[in-house]
């Protein structure tokens, strides 16, 4: 699978671990950025770019999730949900992980780095792109509130 990051300072210490793991366990790992420490970058250009990415291969039919990450990865999120037709989670364990992917079909995820050990950060990661979409009635029906609202 193909997978986007996106981070600024608060994160690019777990991005560069998470992105080695990634690769290690078979993925095609992108990286939009930070691509160096600078502890006074910003993280919505990261973000922006690593959802513009996933929304544009998920258009071409390939299959892409995304993971930008900050300090909190509140911000991280909403800047990737500006992204028309980003659908993307802040997670702060496996459970909402799965449910993002499971109810909502959410293609990125947002990890706090500085919330959480690197063991349980890399676990929720894990769990979200491991997780498929259900495909249920219910859930394609609120999604497409969702965007038809966007498309607005």
């Amino acid at each position: 699978m193909q997978i986007h990051l996106g981070t600024d300072h608060a994160g690019f210490e777990f991005k560069e671990t998470l992105k080695a793991h990634l690769t290690d366990s078979g993925h095609e790992v992108i990286d939009h950025g930070a691509l160096e420490y600078d502890a006074l970058d910003d993280y919505p250009s990261f973000c922006i770019a690593a959802a513009e990415a996933v929304v544009a291969a998920r258009a071409e039919g390939t299959d892409a999730l995304g993971v930008v990450i900050g300090g909190s990865g509140n911000g991280e999120q909403m800047a990737a949900n500006k992204v028309a037709g980003a659908r993307c989670a802040l997670a702060w364990n496996t459970e909402i992980a799965k449910l993002a992917r499971e109810h909502n079909d959410a293609w990125l995820v947002s990890v706090g780095a500085r919330q959480h050990e690197e063991a349980d950060s890399i676990a929720i990661v894990d769990a979200f792109i491991a997780t498929p979409y259900s495909d249920d009635a219910r859930h394609n029906r609120r999604i497409g509130q969702i965007a038809q609202y966007e498309s607005r």
